[in-house]
């Protein structure tokens, strides 16, 4: 079973990370190919609108070519045409216009440029016409922009005004461009990282399912165990005393007779015990038992118990240390199942003291605020890290060896905690191995 169950596991845990890595492998190559269809976009509007550019200065040409005589009087007399250009002609609110329409209709709606027109002599000193007011901090940040190749502004092939004006320059930077890609699929990274939440949820409730499911046949198979140790005694013992009564020497002896009845009859309460803890513990977990609150001291309680354990105290050679501080100690609570909670805790004690070793058990009060706070604490074997954690968990027992040494089912300290928060407490238990515990309660006072 073991060996079934770390297969399952290393399976599941082979396909989880097989699936993330493919779910992060699909979804970097969608963002890989996202990205190119937008840099192609912006390619396609760069051109686009260099060729817009270009046929409106053609017509701004050609309307001139009417004023010659105008043109012929400026100052460059061997180049008339030389000033009309597309930066003259538009203001930079007419081309940003212009160039935002552009990406609008490429369903590019909100990404972000700054732009730029040169003229003159491009290659060599090139002259700015019309700038954005950010272009130069964004042409020298390529990290995170990206700018097209340079398409210059032409006079169409076969116009009238081809060739008769020099070129001019376009440049168009996108800002942060990926992140626009990213913006743009945010809903599908959101799904993936979903989907990729979903599986790693699903892996972890079927290993905890599994390792809870472990747990309770750990529990159940314990539980057996602890039941077949618990019944078998008296059992046993019921049935030598059984045999004999059955014996004719015996059935004289009226003495005898009451003697082994005597047996019978504690055995058979102490079996009746068991079986009335096992059925106390599961209704007051699952609140069937109807809590007979009355205003109660929590002193009385202590000491009345304490003085029922005396016998078995001085049997290990112990005693109990009382520092009832508490100047208000009257808490509403139901009488039974608050003396068994105080019952379980001393006879926790007791069962789990060391042997050769006198038992040495203070139980201390104390007032905080509206609460009233109870600790015991023992001199016994104390407990680790482990057993801390589940130690109130139901038929949950400290393992003290293969000897079965210490009776019970493993319900004391489950039945203390299910009372305890019955009565809105609280509980905790602090512990050294070796060395004893501390289990400290608190109480809302009345």
């Amino acid at each position: 079973m073991k060996k079934l169950f770390s297969s399952i596991t290393v399976l599941i845990t082979l396909s989880l990370i097989g699936i993330i890595i493919m779910q992060i492998s699909w979804l970097k190559n969608l963002i890989a190919l996202r990205e190119d269809q937008v840099k192609q976009k912006i390619d396609n509007v760069y051109q686009s609108l260099s060729y817009e550019f270009g046929s409106l200065r053609d017509k701004y040409i050609n309307s001139a070519g009417n004023d010659l005589p105008r043109l012929f009087s400026q100052k460059n007399i061997f180049d008339p045409f030389s000033s009309i250009t597309i930066g003259s002609k538009l203001s930079n609110d007419e081309i940003e216009r212009r160039i935002k329409n552009a990406f609008d209709k490429a369903d590019l709606k909100k990404i972000k440029f700054e732009y730029a027109i040169f003229s003159g002599d491009l290659l060599s000193r090139p002259s700015i016409e019309r700038q954005s007011e950010n272009f130069w901090d964004a042409y020298v940040d390529s990290l995170h922009n990206y700018i097209p190749p340079t398409n210059l502004i032409r006079s169409q092939s076969g116009s009238a005004s081809e060739n008769i004006t020099g070129d001019e320059a376009l440049i168009i930077i996108t800002l942060n461009w990926k992140n626009f890609v990213k913006r743009q699929m945010i809903w599908s990274i959101l799904l993936a990282v979903l989907f990729t939440l979903i599986i790693v949820s699903a892996f972890y409730l079927t290993v905890y399912t599994m390792l809870k499911q472990k747990k309770l046949s750990d529990i159940k198979n314990d539980f057996i165990n602890n039941m077949t140790h618990e019944f078998k005694t008296p059992i046993a013992t019921i049935s030598l005393a059984v045999d004999a009564l059955k014996n004719e020497k015996v059935m004289g002896d009226r003495d005898r007779m009451g003697y082994f009845s005597g047996i019978i009859k504690e055995e058979n309460q102490r079996m009746n015990k068991q079986v009335e803890t096992i059925l106390k513990a599961s209704q007051i977990e699952k609140r069937e038992t109807e809590l007979d609150v009355i205003p109660l001291s929590v002193h009385g309680v202590i000491e009345d118990v304490v003085d029922n354990f005396q016998l078995q105290l001085h049997e290990k050679n112990g005693d109990a240390e009382l520092k009832l501080e508490a100047s208000q100690d009257i808490i509403k609570a139901d009488e039974v199942h608050f003396t068994n909670l105080v019952n379980n805790l001393i006879d926790n004690a007791l069962k789990y003291s060391k042997e050769n070793v006198p038992v040495r058990l203070k139980i201390a009060t104390s007032n905080s605020g509206d609460r009233i706070i109870m600790k015991f604490e023992d001199n016994g074997i104390g407990m680790n890290r482990e057993t801390q954690k589940r130690v109130f968990e139901k038929f949950y027992r400290a393992h003290t060896g293969n000897l079965h040494n210490v009776k019970g089912f493993g319900l004391g300290l489950n039945y203390v905690k299910s009372v305890t928060d019955s009565h809105n407490g609280t509980i905790k238990v602090d512990s050294t191995l070796g060395k004893g515990s501390v289990f400290t309660l608190e109480f809302p006072l009345a």
